[in-house]
């Protein structure tokens, strides 16, 4: 189906609410980084928010199969997953490199952008979500 079709599918308002749900679990766990003691990157993966947030994704997007909120279900799940597997990208990097000192700069640059990055997902899948838009495979 394309993407104008999957707009055109009537949903279940309740997939949209839980959406809305998801999408501020998962700024809740950055904004918790972006204030707290935590980095940005490690709050949205760690904290207990996003990991939420993500079960319930994983629970829902069967619920959504066909409509144009299964986009959003996979987008909030891969955010997630990406965000894990390039934090421990950088981390292994960073620590591979550390002994000639540049690994440190490896890190904080890392998880820095890492970290716009995942506001940067969260903002655009919930803007479509209030826009009624899917999200791209």
């Amino acid at each position: 189906m394309s993407t104008d079709t999957l707009a055109n599918v009537d949903t279940k308002p309740e997939l949209v609410r839980t959406l809305h749900i998801i999408y501020a679990l998962h700024a809740l766990g950055l904004v918790l980084g972006a204030f707290g003691a935590a980095s940005v990157i490690g709050s949205f993966l760690f904290g207990w928010p996003s990991i939420i947030a993500v079960i319930v994704s994983y629970i829902y997007r069967g619920d959504a199969r066909g409509t144009w909120l299964e986009s959003h279900f996979s987008w909030a799940i891969r955010t997630f997953w990406y965000a894990l597997i390039w934090a421990v990208i950088v981390g292994v990097l960073g620590a591979l490199l550390a002994i000639v000192v540049i690994g440190f700069g490896i890190w904080i640059v890392g998880m820095f952008l890492l970290g716009i990055w995942a506001i940067y997902r969260v903002a655009r899948g919930w803007m479509n979500l209030s826009s009624r838009t899917a999200m791209p495979q």
